[in-house]
């Protein structure tokens, strides 16, 4: 069972979202200099459909996007939730942050409009940075996948 710690409402998450963005906790993956250390213990309220749709329920007419902030140790729970907001909220885009260099094997992107892979490398700085190592992907109705990470870079 996924649990989260807190939402926001962000801008910044998703490149011309507004985004319900859910921190997902027990993140397994330890980057080193992660901002948010806490979310690595396993803490929060248990992030079922029931719950999800009593967060979106409030914001729903002032968000695009639900974006689930981790859930790597469980990635079936988050296809699950993003087939629960596809299926109650079709008008909503969904997205998924990973600190995971690959998708997991037979993960269904066809459930999300974005995901974005990688962990955080402090050496190579966070996705407004050119030099991330982390990669952000529109997902197209056929599955393809495009890099739309330099969206984050001031010009």
């Amino acid at each position: 069972m996924l649990r989260y710690y807190n939402f926001d409402i962000v801008f910044a998450e998703i490149p011309e979202e507004v985004t319900l963005a859910i921190n997902i906790t027990n993140c397994p993956n330890r980057c080193v200099g992660c901002h948010s250390p806490h979310l690595q213990q396993d803490i929060g309220e248990n992030l079922t459909t029931e719950e999800l749709s009593g967060l979106i329920d409030k914001y729903v007419h002032d968000i695009t996007c639900v974006c689930l902030m981790g859930g790597d140790l469980e990635p079936q729970s988050v296809q699950d939730l993003a087939l629960h907001v596809k299926a109650t909220y079709p008008k909503l885009k969904t997205a998924w942050y990973s600190g995971k260099s690959k998708l997991p094997e037979n993960f269904n992107i066809h459930l999300f409009d974005y995901i974005k892979l990688g962990g955080y490398d402090a050496s190579k700085g966070p996705l407004n940075k050119p030099t991330t190592n982390q990669r952000l992907y529109s997902i197209a109705s056929s599955g393809e996948m495009t890099d739309i990470t330099s969206k984050f870079w001031k010009k």
